[in-house]
């Protein structure tokens, strides 16, 4: 048997798209024309062909993330599939393999994927460390516990200006904030601006302080007929939400409270630190639930330790363990960090603390403490600097990924 490790021609995109079309069972479309064929370039694409024939899929598709204030690449992996028959035989940890040498090697220091089995992705290092969360509540249900509305004008605005609109205040709003996307135009298309046929029409309302700035907004559809209600049949489904003040907030919220006929309000993408529970009348009429997110892998740990954004001054040397996928991480580095920027080199001294790379993507994005993987067996040192490790990761905001790749 012959393996052969390379990217998908042009020509070969096609057995790409079907390939993917029966791994994910038509989720993406059927055909050597579907999603998967059509939204990836050749170049993107790392494929295993035994005896020429394409038995395994990759692509990393090039973003830039969020690092807690900082911007960084990141390798967006996606479309990951094997056929059947070529399965069990180590394809997809040969894709790997090099794949991560090739991420290092054109700067991207760290991966994301949604995962379709936390089982296999679990092997390459990758950790979830976001979360998606769940709202589904009745319009009428929409309301602050201490009565304050938000005093902003919250319009709706037409779909010639909406994207340009939302996408100033998006850049806004992610700033400061961990795992986001930076979006191209074609990352909105797919995401909150993708049509769906059965929700309807996509609208975006916008909120404006007395000067006329754009301080938030919300993409999401109406539609009657999806709610079991005498009255209220309608749904609302929010597809993106961002602001800049706690009011707007608050008043992009009531503008969706004022639909009367709509029972139900969904959100399904929430980030884990939203405030409505907090605000919220009745939270538990949200009908919060966490949901799995984006899982993230660190692929060059001095390059993205030393990119990533810091709040505190401090110091700190940490031992990664042994990982023969990414072995150019293995050893002791020492971070030096501020808020005007961090430096981190190899060292010989002891590590203050020790940990794998999947901890390792879990503290780096904020989604858990030294303290939590310290409880759990999953990071070792003394208190002193598992303290110091919680000061220095500690996000300004949790971390998030709303956006599907």
């Amino acid at each position: 048997m012959n393996v052969e490790i390379r990217p998908a021609s042009a020509a070969e995109m096609a057995d790409m798209g079907i390939l993917g079309g029966y791994v994910y069972g038509g989720s993406f479309g059927d055909g050597p024309d579907n999603v998967i064929a059509t939204a990836n370039l050749p170049e993107w694409t790392l494929c295993a062909f035994v005896d020429g024939k394409l038995a395994s899929s990759f692509s990393n598709i090039p973003f830039t993330m969020r690092a807690n204030g900082n911007a960084l690449p990141l390798a967006g992996v996606s479309t990951i599939g094997t056929q059947p028959e070529y399965r069990r035989q180590g394809l997809v940890r040969r894709i790997h393999t090099q794949a991560f040498a090739d991420m290092r090697d054109g700067g991207q220091a760290v991966a994301a994927l949604w995962a379709s089995q936390a089982a296999i992705y679990q092997r390459y290092g990758y950790a979830m460390t976001t979360v998606c969360r769940h709202y589904a509540i009745d319009a009428v249900d929409v309301g602050f516990h201490d009565g304050n509305g938000g005093s902003a004008r919250v319009v709706r605005v037409d779909a010639a200006n909406a994207y340009d609109v939302a996408k100033r205040v998006y850049i806004d709003f992610v700033a400061d904030r961990m795992c986001y996307l930076h979006r191209a135009k074609a990352l909105w298309l797919q995401n909150a601006l993708e049509p769906v046929e059965a929700d309807g029409p996509i609208w975006t309302a916008v909120c404006y302080d007395d000067d006329g700035t754009a301080l938030g907004y919300v993409i999401y559809t109406l539609r009657a007929g999806k709610v079991n209600h005498p009255s209220r049949g309608q749904e609302i489904v929010i597809r993106d939400l961002a602001w800049l003040t706690a009011d707007a907030y608050r008043s992009l919220w009531s503008f969706i409270g004022r639909h009367d006929l709509v029972g139900r309000v969904r959100w399904n993408d929430a980030p884990a630190d939203d405030p409505a529970p907090e605000l919220f009348t009745e939270p538990r009429l949200l009908n919060a639930e966490d949901r799995e997110g984006a899982w993230f892998r660190i692929v060059d740990a001095p390059r993205a330790l030393g990119g990533r954004g810091y709040d505190v001054e401090s110091k700190l040397t940490i031992g990664i363990a042994a990982d023969p996928l990414t072995p150019w991480n293995d050893g002791v580095w020492q971070l030096e960090a501020g808020a005007d920027g961090a430096h981190v080199r190899p060292t010989q001294a002891a590590a203050d603390i020790h940990l794998n790379a999947k901890a390792l993507a879990s503290l780096y994005c904020g989604f858990r403490s030294a303290t939590e993987l310290s409880n759990w067996g999953l990071l070792s040192g003394d208190r002193q600097a598992i303290a110091k490790a919680d000061a220095l990761f500690r996000t300004r905001y949790a971390p998030h990924c709303p956006d599907h790749f």
